[in-house]
């Protein structure tokens, strides 16, 4: 077998690992659900009064408003067990055996990332359903559909790959849990909870130029028909950009500690 094949057939081995942790511990992946819709139901039913009369509406403009913004935030606290679980694999002695094995190195690194999308995607499909089932009303068409999942899928490559750096980068598995939790920050301190120009002005400024606030805009843009600009343009370059850099430094940082 060529060297493609090689790592192809490897890293579908390492996916099939993390499949097989996904389905025997599905506590993991209901805490990632869990989190997120508490925020929803808290925002919605606390809050959504008076911050959707800001809006210019009511609760239900509130939701429709909020559900981009916790679809992100759902992405970026499920990135956070991503970096956990590598740090395990690293400190737990499992990679060790693997690397006494013909096994291409970039399929660890790899079955991490496919493993974290498939439950980024769980976690996404009932966050949403929830909202829905709460009243957001999305007005997309098929083909907004499409693009939607696209950014999603988009956004959570980006955010594993950065994830499985920070996890990597961590000398012990309790480091590696507290590294990404400023992503979770993120979404509040962009445009997935309220309007960038109702912020303070140094806030505000942050809160536009940040990777997140595109990204909301333009899932908001999709699913509810506001206008896009050039948000979906930026969250390309961003995901793009983050992506690339990340995986660098983490293959760079994987082939560090194999060295070792």
């Amino acid at each position: 077998m060529t060297t493609l094949a090689n790592t192809i057939t490897d890293s579908r081995t390492m996916f099939q690992r993390q499949l097989l942790h996904l389905r025997r511990y599905p506590s993991l992946t209901i805490m990632l659900i869990g989190l997120p819709v508490i925020f929803l139901l808290l925002f919605v039913y606390v809050f959504g009064g008076t911050l959707g009369a800001g809006l210019g509406g009511g609760r239900s403009e509130y939701v429709n408003y909020l559900a981009p913004g916790i679809l992100l935030f759902t992405i970026a606290g499920a990135v956070a067990g991503t970096a956990i679980s590598i740090a395990m694999d690293m400190t737990e002695g499992i990679v060790d055996r693997f690397r006494s094995m013909a096994i291409a190195r970039a399929s660890l690194l790899t079955g991490h990332v496919l493993g974290s999308l498939v439950q980024i995607f769980i976690a996404l499909f009932f966050v949403l359903g929830i909202a829905l089932l709460i009243g957001f009303r999305p007005n997309a068409t098929p083909l907004e559909w499409l693009a939607t999942i696209g950014v999603l899928l988009a956004t959570s490559f980006a955010l594993t790959w950065l994830a499985v750096a920070l996890g990597m980068a961590a000398d012990s598995v309790e480091t590696a849990s507290n590294t990404p939790m400023f992503l979770s920050l993120l979404p509040f301190l962009g445009s997935g909870f309220v309007p960038t120009e109702t912020m303070p002005a140094g806030l505000r400024q942050f809160a536009e130029y940040q990777p997140f606030t595109p990204v909301i805009e333009t899932l908001r843009g999709l699913l509810l028909g506001t206008g896009i600009g050039n948000s979906a343009w930026i969250t390309l370059g961003w995901c793009a950009a983050i992506s690339a850099l990340s995986y660098i430094w983490a293959k760079r940082r994987y082939n560090q500690k194999a060295a070792k």
